[in-house]
């Protein structure tokens, strides 16, 4: 499986730019390549933390009767398409190359590899991107393809929960506690995300869903707390269902078991 680095490093690591041609619509050819079935992250928004590279699957097809030295990369773009940045954007085929289609036709499985340290400039990159396809050819020249095609890069979040206190007597109150932060870009680290709305969830015992039980705004530092009445065994969580700028996320589970008054007493004995 080959994975291609799509920018070069440059002098004093300034990230390299391309200058490139016009764009063209979506579907018609430019340069001799035109693009169809273009599918970025299964049209999913892109989450990306603060460290870990993100892979994103990506697939298209790309009709063309021009000779070319490496598969085509499609890729996400913020700004004008004539000074596109796309630094340290990895690309990858499962095929190693084309599947063809008829004569001119390919059809491409890749991945794009998106690394949080070097591709992303702030948090202000968070939002509606645009998706661009470019076509090495022999002797250097490139043919670039604005694929009208928008996709949301978010910052990612993390939630967490605990359930206090294990077991309980039924009738009685739990205390649900747990925080959500996100993903600052500039610094590469989680922040507490206060003013959200985040739904605190329950799953009984031999259910197969949660279910919203109440919903809860988290606090300046992100946390969260809440109380509710002990009425049957099962699993808590709060879930953040996201914005245009930040992911979704629920916290794992916080299993309660809910004993009976009886069944206490015996316990003691």
């Amino acid at each position: 499986m080959a994975k291609r680095m799509w920018n070069a490093a440059v002098a004093g690591g300034a990230a390299a730019v391309f200058t490139v041609m016009a764009a063209a619509p979506a579907g018609a050819a430019k340069g001799g390549v035109s693009y169809s079935q273009v599918s970025v992250n299964g049209g999913k928004p892109i989450v990306i933390g603060t460290q870990e590279e993100v892979a994103v699957p990506v697939t298209f097809r790309m009709t063309t009767t021009r000779t070319w030295d490496w598969p085509p990369m499609v890729y996400p773009y913020r700004g004008k398409l004539d000074l596109v940045s796309s630094d340290m954007l990895y690309s990858d085929f499962s095929t190693n190359g084309c599947r063809p289609v008829g004569k001119t036709g390919c059809d491409f499985d890749a991945k794009l590899y998106i690394n949080p340290k070097y591709a992303i400039d702030g948090n202000g990159d968070a939002g509606t991107w645009k998706t661009a396809a470019d076509l090495p050819l022999p002797g250097g020249d490139h043919v670039l393809n604005d694929l009208n095609l928008p996709l949301q890069v978010q910052r990612a979040t993390r939630v967490t929960v605990n359930a206090a206190p294990e077991p309980v007597v039924k009738g009685k109150t739990i205390t649900v506690t747990g925080k959500v932060t996100r993903a600052n870009w500039a610094t590469h680290t989680y922040q507490g995300y206060g003013g959200r709305t985040v739904s605190l969830q329950f799953k009984a015992d031999g259910a197969s869903a949660y279910t919203t039980v109440k919903k809860v705004t988290s606090s300046s530092t992100g946390a969260l707390k809440t109380t509710v009445k002990a009425a049957e065994s099962g699993t808590w969580r709060w879930n953040y269902y996201g914005n245009s700028t930040s992911g979704a996320k629920a916290s794992s589970g916080d299993h309660v078991i809910v004993w009976s008054g009886v069944r206490v007493m015996h316990a003691a004995r």
